[in-house]
């Protein structure tokens, strides 16, 4: 299809994981009725954002994939002819736990799943905690409307991650998102955090030429301590914004992509038949130290 219409879903959420589940699935039937082909749902959109303590009773949240939230929302998918990716925490097997994204075509099929690689360990986003690294490598999915690729929230700040994905032959790169300002911090902090992390993916847009979709969360979480920012966005392979969400409100929006465009763009900016790949080797190395 040369046209796609993708829908991003930003809500907040509560400590019960069945009502998230069911708000994130009205929702989702919203984006259906309003033409979306493609939804999209946030990081860990079932729970509160729990990696700001490490408490193993969080490990409860886990579950299988596929498993329950999957099947529920495969059925989801082949009612509304639609295709979602959904953000969940995987219970692999007792003791190993992924931060893991679903992917469920338009008629029910699971697809599949990308496990997130990069794994962050921060004041209040403890992840290292919970998530083993992903093992599955980086992943497309061709789905009846488009071949996505998935990567997930710190993924999302390494230009490494984008390029392979895209060079999978991804169309579009989702980012499934939970990012947030701690609420001690001043105004200039935040605009410019909320600045790099918005300009870090729109520059893997235009060096890839593909779209790339990013869907964050809202509200007040950590005992008011962390307000995660919003501010899902779409932007077009050359990294204008098409679309770019509120920091405080719940908000579902639809966004047509014109997929037959990326041609022109890498036709006219053609940053991937100038790649010196055989020049590449270092970027292998964790840093390039001085020879002794």
């Amino acid at each position: 299809m040369s046209t796609v219409k993708v829908g991003l879903v930003q809500m907040s959420c509560t400590n019960k994981k069945e009502a998230n589940l069911q708000r994130a699935m009205e929702k989702t039937k919203e984006a259906a009725a309003k033409g979306a082909q493609i939804v999209c749902l946030q990081e860990l959109f079932t729970s509160l954002y729990f990696c700001d303590v490490e408490d193993y009773e969080n490990f409860k949240l886990a579950e299988a994939i596929p498993g329950p939230s999957t099947d529920v929302l495969s059925k989801l998918a082949k009612e509304l002819n639609i295709v979602i990716i959904a953000s969940l925490f995987e219970k692999r097997t007792q003791g190993i736990y992924h931060n893991t994204t679903a992917v469920l075509d338009a008629d029910g099929t699971y697809l599949g799943k990308y496990r997130k690689m990069h794994i962050p360990d921060d004041p209040a986003y403890y992840e290292k905690f919970y998530f083993t690294p992903g093992d599955l490598g980086y992943k497309v999915f061709q789905t009846k409307y488009a071949k996505l690729g998935v990567l997930i929230c710190w993924d999302q700040w390494y230009p490494e991650a984008a390029r392979i994905t895209a060079l999978m032959g991804a169309e579009i790169l989702f980012y499934p998102t939970a990012i947030g300002w701690a609420t001690s911090q001043d105004e200039a902090t935040n605009t410019e955090q909320f600045n790099a992390w918005q300009t870090i993916q729109r520059s893997h847009a235009v060096a890839n030429g593909v779209y790339v979709v990013s869907v964050n969360r809202v509200g007040l979480e950590q005992n008011e301590r962390m307000k995660f920012w919003g501010g899902s966005f779409v932007s077009n392979p050359f990294g204008t914004i098409l679309y770019e969400g509120s920091h405080d409100n719940e908000e579902m929006s639809v966004v047509e992509l014109d997929l037959s465009k990326t041609d022109s763009y890498r036709t006219h900016w053609p940053f991937l038949r100038d790649r010196r790949i055989d020049s590449y080797q270092p970027i292998t190395q964790r840093f390039i130290d001085e020879e002794k």
